[in-house]
């Protein structure tokens, strides 16, 4: 009896882990959802470093170890942007998003872009470790404009 005890609620323990995994099965709605979330949080650590940056152009105090570091940082996050896109094509689902569309039509363009700004950041990265202010701020404008090259065309307007 004892054994047939230990049985059932072997069994019982099993059927309960089968529905409880089974109702732990993410929706496709679910999967669009941590897709967005996770390609918004990689562009929100762009935010993040390119920010400082930008402050400095803007008169904040001039820190070219700050500069060069962040930079580094973005050009190391940039080979990512491919991956998060391209991880799920998240159009056909009700996500809040500024990706436009034709981001997963053109996936080899993205690469290009993305290869782009990595160049763009250790360009930057170089300028900005020689500590030079007027140089520095000078080639902001390649870095944003690697930024910028995406955005144009691939993300929704909102300014």
């Amino acid at each position: 009896m004892k054994k047939l005890l230990l049985a059932l609620a072997g069994l019982i323990a099993s059927s309960m882990f089968i529905v409880a995994s089974a109702q732990d099965e993410p929706t496709p709605e679910q999967l669009a959802a941590d897709a967005a979330e996770t390609r918004q949080s990689v562009f929100k650590l762009f935010r993040f470093n390119i920010g400082p940056i930008i402050a400095m152009t803007q008169g904040a105090p001039f820190d070219a170890e700050l500069a060069e570091r962040n930079a580094r940082r973005i050009a190391s996050i940039a080979p990512m942007i491919p991956d998060v896109l391209g991880a799920m094509d998240t159009r056909g689902y009700a996500i809040e998003t500024e990706a436009l569309d034709l981001i997963w039509d053109n996936m080899d363009d993205i690469q290009v872009k993305a290869q782009a700004l990595i160049d763009a950041a250790n360009e930057f990265a170089d300028v900005a470790a020689g500590g030079d202010m007027a140089s520095t701020l000078g080639a902001v404008r390649g870095l944003g404009g690697a930024c910028g090259n995406c955005h144009e065309t691939y993300r929704e307007d909102n300014d």
